[in-house]
């Protein structure tokens, strides 16, 4: 309890911003078939997140550096607000994609500024059960801002005030905590020839991830709308696919401690492909089996990236950890920025189904690459422990890397 209520501030300012920046990509895709956007247009505003997730991230440990944790993380609060009220100004999509920019920036910042201050509060002996607990506020507010929009009505000025409010409310926790400001942490550098150098595979793998998890979340609700789901089915709909990745980490965390990662990964890839054609298949099964579908297409995909960054990790030195977990996150990015226009794009021309057609030949291609990999280079018979990793920000290396030593 009292390990909770020393980090509350933090958790807190977490929770709500996960909310506020979780409910922005299905709200603006609902609120985009409102406005009688294109697919393809609905599909750059979730490509424009991630490229300012993208530039949040290599940014926010510099201005850390130059003005303090608490006024950049109201910099880049501040900035998230205004990308986030200015939906209500105009209806012209591409103003839209610069406002998402301004949303991805503001996520990737703040979470910057967040993990810097668990990292100096974190001692070895608080470590475990502080990052437990990180995760669950995380994941829990990830699955609960899927939610939310069962009672945001799209296209409506007051749905997007709510996330305003709730983007703002995560600022006071931080500003008014009387907890000393820690040291300013180094920027890690950004060395994406470090990740594929150590492991190929765990790269390929991390942007396999991006491209599953992205395109499902951010052109998610346009396949729900196509298959005939309602706006608060559709919430269901994108909650069950957080649920089922939440379920699956622990069973998927005990298979890639006890089995060779490669193999782990390949088999979640050839059951990421069946489960993508299962929600095929349930599409016309009613909202109960596509709902089921959703869930089983989570538990099969979301633990790809931790998986690929704990073989990563394998190969890795104390040394290289920091900047091994930003050079994944790198990678993720990159991923995330191309999938949900060409997920968006490939609906508009061929249905749908296609959605899950692009996503089930990403992991085809995983598996491919991965027994490939597997007659190059054998595997390392001391694992590092699988943790489930936040894609957050590019110095999240450094709350994981006590446990990624230990064993």
């Amino acid at each position: 309890m009292r390990l909770i209520i020393s980090f509350a501030a933090l958790f807190l300012s977490v929770a709500l911003l996960q909310l506020s920046s979780g409910g922005v990509g299905p709200l603006d895709a609902l609120s985009g078939i409102v406005h009688g956007f294109t697919k393809q247009q609905i599909g750059l505003l979730g490509s424009a997140h991630f490229m300012g997730f993208f530039v949040g991230c290599w940014w926010a440990p510099r201005l850390i550096g130059s003005i303090g944790h608490s006024r950049a993380f109201a910099a880049f609060t501040a900035t998230g607000a205004i990308g986030l009220g200015s939906h209500t100004l105009t209806s012209d999509p591409y103003m839209w994609a610069v406002f998402r920019v301004g949303s991805g920036f503001c996520v990737a910042g703040c979470y910057t500024v967040i993990e810097a201050w668990l990292n100096a509060k974190i001692t070895n002996e608080n470590r475990g059960r502080a990052m437990g607990t990180y995760r669950i506020v995380d994941m829990g507010a990830s699955l609960c801002a899927q939610l939310v929009i069962a009672v945001l009505e799209p296209a409506h000025y007051i749905s997007y005030n709510l996330l305003v409010m709730l983007c703002c409310a995560s600022l006071l926790p931080i500003t008014l905590t009387t907890t000393r400001q820690p040291e300013t942490p180094d920027a890690p550098r950004l060395r994406p020839s470090l990740a594929w150098s150590i492991s190929p595979l765990a790269s390929f793998g991390v942007i396999i991830a991006a491209l599953t998890g992205a395109s499902f979340r951010m052109v998610g609700p346009i396949y729900g709308q196509e298959v005939g789901l309602q706006v608060d089915q559709i919430a269901y709909f994108l909650a069950s696919f957080v649920f089922g990745g939440a379920l699956a980490q622990y069973p998927v965390g005990w298979l890639a401690d006890k089995y060779d990662r490669r193999w782990v990964l390949i088999w979640l890839s050839v059951a990421a492909i069946l489960s993508s054609a299962i929600t095929i298949a349930t599409a016309t099964g009613g909202v109960t089996a596509i709902m089921l579908g959703a869930a089983i297409f989570g538990f099969t995909t979301f633990p790809v990236f931790s998986v690929s960054a704990a073989h990563a990790h394998d190969f890795a030195t104390d040394e290289q950890r920091v900047e091994l977990s930003a050079a994944l996150t790198f990678f993720f990015a990159l991923g995330a920025i191309a999938s949900p226009y060409v997920a968006s794009v490939l609906i508009d021309n061929f249905g749908p189904a296609a959605l899950f057609v692009f996503l089930a030949f990403g992991h085809l291609l995983l598996i491919v690459f991965g027994l490939n990999r597997m007659r190059i280079r054998a595997t390392r018979r001391r694992r590092t422990p699988y943790v489930y990793t936040p894609r957050s920000s590019f110095i999240i290396g450094r709350l994981l890397r006590r446990p990624r030593g230990e064993r």
